[in-house]
């Protein structure tokens, strides 16, 4: 039977998202702003929870319909077959997000929703269902436009990022799936060489290193879906075995560098590579990026470069824009570098030519992914003070 789903994503990757889903087995993708809409079978959930890179979540939808008023949310709520979902003994969380609702609270529309889920359990079963809001077993999400309610159920549980291998972090890390994101808008492949050379605790290229080694993100590991009435348990172990039977050996020589001026953050990096199982597909190295040079004649350069949110004061960015600048192009011609930046004075004050400006989200930042083919002795621009 086919089901609907909707990933939301950092938003910027809606399109790499789309373009991830569809090998899973995905049907009718739909990207709008802020995710993607899809259909299939059931245990697409298995699959795209396991697999997905870029997704924050998979919801699935179990309900819709026009709504004007609370009373209308409750009954369309109430009417979802909650008693086929999941056991009233699981705990329930309930979130209710909206687009131009005409509902003055949404405080009190959760709580409708939350009371529409219990009762409809209570007359089935006799009980209701505890909140939980910190570590519930369920998770009910609902969709409010301005006259459309969509109700979902998370099959994921825990955001998606966090894959379990990031024990510690440094000042402004990069969520993993958007760290992902950046290698897909990048179109890196794991038979080009890759370098971050602000690596700081490693999200990139650990992320890098997870596709070098067809390492499914979500291995490590649980998901709500394993609290749903649905859930098989021998067809969920089969689907991780598959994907454990996929996992690559690291090649003799790691294509793969992260580099770091602060030994701290190398020892973070390292930390985080063992957890996640790619430390073999990792050359790890201290060095400032000012001095560094490739580590081949060409590849690919991905970086987060310090900006505003961390903790350089603003004179000392202002200085070291152009002189990262310079040294790309001193040192990297034949490469292309990404650098993603929440600092949107960086395109000036770099003195390079973007080739592309993608606009990205890190959280509630608004970023720019910023793409500079490094060709020596050209696409260089005066820097304007």
């Amino acid at each position: 039977m086919s089901e609907r789903y909707f990933a939301p994503c950092p938003r910027g990757l809606e399109l790499a998202l789309a373009a991830e889903l569809s090998p899973l087995g995905a049907r009718d993708i739909a990207a709008v702003d802020g995710g993607v809409g899809f259909g299939g079978d059931q245990a697409l959930a298995y699959h795209a929870n396991l697999e997905s890179r870029i997704a924050s979540r998979v919801l699935w939808r179990v309900g819709a319909g026009a709504y004007r008023d609370e009373r209308d949310l409750y009954a369309l709520v109430h009417a979802v077959d909650w008693p086929r979902h999941f056991d009233p003994r699981r705990t329930l969380r309930v979130d209710v997000a909206a687009t131009r609702s005409p509902l003055t609270s949404l405080e009190f529309a959760t709580l409708r929703t939350k009371d529409a889920v219990c009762d409809r359990m209570r007359e089935h079963h006799g009980v209701r269902p505890s909140v939980d809001k910190r570590s519930p077993d369920v998770r009910v999400n609902v969709h409010l436009t301005e006259r459309e309610a969509t109700i979902y159920l998370d099959t994921s549980g825990e955001p998606l990022f966090k894959r379990g291998y990031r024990r510690d972090t440094d000042e402004a890390p990069l969520r993993e799936n958007l760290a992902a994101g950046l290698l897909a808008l990048a179109q890196w492949t794991p038979s080009q060489p890759l370098l971050d050379p602000m690596c700081g605790s490693g999200t990139i290229v650990t992320e890098a290193a997870l596709i070098a080694a067809a390492r499914a993100p979500g291995l490590a590991r649980t998901f709500a879906f394993q609290k749903l009435a649905w859930y098989d348990g021998p067809t969920w172990q089969r689907i991780k075995q598959a994907a454990r039977d996929r996992i690559r050996a690291a090649p003799a020589e790691p294509l793969i560098t992260g580099s770091d001026v602060v030994e701290s953050a190398l020892a973070k990096m390292r930390a985080n590579l063992r957890t996640a199982q790619v430390d073999a597909f990792v050359r790890v190295e201290q060095a400032d990026v000012l001095t560094r040079d490739a580590p081949a004649a060409t590849g690919a350069l991905v970086t987060n470069p310090p900006y505003g949110v961390r903790l350089a004061k603003s004179n000392e960015l202002e200085a070291f824009y152009p002189r990262l600048g310079d040294a790309l192009k001193r040192r990297f011609a034949g490469w292309t570098a990404w650098l993603i930046t929440g600092d949107l004075r960086l395109a000036k004050l770099i003195g390079l030519k973007p080739e592309r400006r993608i606009p990205l989200w890190n959280g509630s930042i608004e970023c720019r992914l910023l793409a500079f083919r490094l060709v020596a002795g050209s696409m260089r621009t005066p820097v304007i003070r």
